[in-house]
């Protein structure tokens, strides 16, 4: 498996850039930034998922949008920022690129292919982050619970992974029995499966069919960035 943005870089350029980088595991619940902590690393996920957080005075969390291999960990960087009033943490363990924010400073510069795809990259996470506003305020539960099971499944290229309910009610920003009911509604239709902390998505096309057109729209903006559109 591999990063996407890395992916679509002439090879001579990927080559230049990987030199500044290590490759690193990705652990379930590792904080790759903190609120308002300056940020040390980008980070290019190859497999995993990361959860981009706003985190209220009460300690209440809202997930605002997820990044793994079709994106980069650390976009206040490329905006020029050194921290930001939220955090980012891994949600589903994988593993990845990562690269110095001095390094990437240095090597990543405006005339460098990397620096124009990112400004495409932003583009798409920040029509994520609308269209996760609009889909929280407006969508079911059952459609939101939808779209963030086959979000999180494109990025692990796989039907199967981790996810404990506690987790994703703090993704969502609902109660822990709220999203256990919408889990059971899933299920009870068949299209997917939750045990001991794993889900299987059963019924990719079912699921798409329940899930709002969020996902839809998410889905076509990242593939806009890398066909370049």
């Amino acid at each position: 498996m591999e990063n996407r943005l890395l992916a679509a870089l002439p090879l001579e350029e990927l080559d230049r850039i990987i030199a500044y980088m290590e490759f690193v595991s990705l652990d379930f619940k590792q904080y790759l930034y903190e609120r308002n902590q300056p940020i040390e690393y980008v980070y290019f996920p190859t497999h995993g998922v990361g959860s981009m957080v706003t985190v209220m005075e009460n300690g209440m969390a809202v997930e605002v949008a997820t990044v793994g291999n079709e994106g980069m960990v650390g976009l206040p960087v490329f905006l020029g920022a050194n921290s930001i009033p939220g955090e980012c943490y891994i949600q589903v363990p994988g593993d990845g690129w990562r690269m110095r924010v001095d390094l990437f400073r240095a090597h990543v510069t405006p005339v460098s292919p990397l620096h124009q795809l990112l400004q495409r990259y932003t583009q798409a996470l920040f029509n994520q982050i609308a269209q996760s506003a609009a889909c929280n305020r407006l969508h079911s539960i059952e459609e939101r619970l939808s779209r963030w099971l086959l979000m999180t499944a494109d990025r692990v290229e796989t039907e199967t992974f981790p996810l404990t309910q506690e987790f994703l009610a703090q993704m969502l920003g609902v109660n822990r029995s709220t999203v256990s009911l919408a889990a059971s509604t899933l299920q009870r239709a068949g299209l997917m499966t939750y045990v001991r902390g794993q889900v299987t998505i059963v019924d990719r096309s079912g699921l798409e069919a329940t899930s709002c057109e969020c996902y839809r729209i998410v889905q076509q903006e990242f593939e806009r960035l890398f066909n370049g559109k």
